[in-house]
């Protein structure tokens, strides 16, 4: 029986292994999966419409996530509403993979908001309780793929802009339970905000 037992272990082990294994992306496959995104994030996810993200370059990690979030409704975008419901997992880890591996185009800061957001991007404001970003998204705004991170240098400065506006006022809530992204924005006052979105726009990888 013992024996018998240590198989059945070893069986349910392989099998969940398996399972992990298939649940890894495949940016070949999701390279013929994302025909429709193209049209708001551009055929290899960098996206000719400021309000809208690019996606290529990001973090594998972090984009499943939003992926995953937006198909639940647990982040609400209009655009996107049915937009994944016909996909399981292993189509979304692919197209996560696939955007992933792609290189995003560079983007460029407003001279009048570099001092500012270089401020505020490197040093906070401690008087109000506003971190620095560097903690999560690095020096460079690279973020930190491993642990889902998103990288937000040579995003659009619209689209930052507007994912801070939302955070702020609760609209976007799927930063966890520790709430840090609300948490920050909430502080923010809308000089920041704008002089944040367009400094990291103009951050180097």
């Amino acid at each position: 029986m013992k024996h018998f037992s240590n198989v059945f272990l070893v069986v349910l082990l392989g099998l969940s292994l398996a399972g992990m294994a298939h649940a890894a992306g495949n940016a070949n496959a999701g390279k013929n999966k994302v025909a429709s995104c193209g049209a708001c994030h551009g055929a290899d996810g960098n996206s000719q419409i400021p309000s809208n993200p690019k996606l290529a370059g990001q973090g594998e990690k972090y984009l499943l996530k939003q992926l995953k979030d937006v198909q639940r409704g647990d982040r609400e975008i209009a655009m996107m509403m049915g937009q994944l419901d016909n996909f399981n997992d292993q189509d979304l880890a692919d197209i996560a993979a696939y955007y992933a591996s792609q290189t995003q185009t560079q983007g460029a800061s407003e001279a009048k908001w570099v001092e500012l957001g270089k401020e505020i991007y490197r040093n906070g404001n401690h008087e109000r309780g506003i971190p620095s970003c560097t903690g999560c998204h690095g020096p460079a705004g690279a973020g930190n793929a491993p642990a889902g991170f998103p990288m937000i240098a040579g995003q659009h400065a619209e689209y930052i802009a507007s994912q801070l506006r939302h955070f702020s006022v609760g609209n976007r809530n799927n930063d966890g339970e520790g709430k840090v992204m609300r948490g920050i924005a909430e502080r923010m006052n809308e000089n920041e905000i704008q002089a944040v979105s367009s400094y990291v726009a103009g951050l180097r990888q």
